[in-house]
């Protein structure tokens, strides 16, 4: 077994087959090693040559705003892909996101309303509310197929992988960084375990969409 060490407590062992499948199982270690509760929301994708890269149809999903909070928290969708945002609320919200080159403002909607947002561009979108500075979600945006998110035990599968050589990406809200290794898509090659450090993790606040401080007293919102 091949370990390639990072700076933190992920623990993801891949396996590879003939049939060009890549799976295997995650674990996030936490503060005083207690077992993490949001390992479906890692993301784990492959960095694909050109000649190789086959990209998905584009789709449309949901990201419900109910009781201050999106859900699903983390979204995977390939590029050109649309997602909704309906308000579940009682009063209202505005979402947006400055992540470039996918920034956006859908202004501030309420109840019953949903506003929708499509994604031209691949990467990682933060999208948040300028109202309530402690709803965030993440919309990864893929330029091809071959990625995956893990099941609630860890586990994962990427099928279909043509043979040869790749980029494996793991993303995680707490990992400071993505883990990024090479693998190989082939039959008879060796696990690979790879070891990141979530244990530092610290939510940290952002602006709001004008680039400011959200008030002082936005934690404790009557709404």
């Amino acid at each position: 077994m091949r370990v390639v060490a990072g700076v933190a407590c992920l623990l993801a062992v891949v396996g590879f087959s003939a049939a060009g499948r890549v799976a295997g199982r995650i674990v996030i270690l936490e503060k005083d090693n207690k077992p993490s509760p949001d390992l479906s929301d890692a993301v784990l994708y492959l960095e694909a040559p050109a000649a190789v890269t086959t990209a998905a149809r584009p789709v449309t999903v949901e990201i419900a705003i109910t009781d201050k909070t999106y859900a699903p928290h983390v979204v995977v969708v390939p590029l050109g892909s649309t997602v909704r945002f309906p308000n579940h609320d009682p009063f209202n919200h505005n979402v947006f996101s400055v992540s470039e080159p996918n920034s956006f403002d859908l202004g501030l909607y309420g109840r019953g309303e949903a506003k929708s947002y499509t994604f031209a561009h691949p990467g990682l979108v933060r999208v948040y509310c300028n109202v309530h500075p402690r709803m965030v979600a993440y919309v990864l945006v893929m330029e091809n197929r071959y990625y995956a998110q893990p099941g609630s035990d860890g586990s994962f599968a990427i099928d279909n992988v043509p043979a040869g050589r790749y980029r494996l990406h793991v993303w995680h809200e707490r990992i400071p960084t993505e883990v990024i290794t090479d693998v190989s898509a082939a039959d008879g090659q060796p696990d690979l375990q790879i070891a990141l450090n979530a244990r530092g993790y610290k939510w940290e606040p952002h602006r709001n969409k004008y680039g400011r401080n959200y008030p002082t007293n936005a934690g404790r919102e009557r709404y």
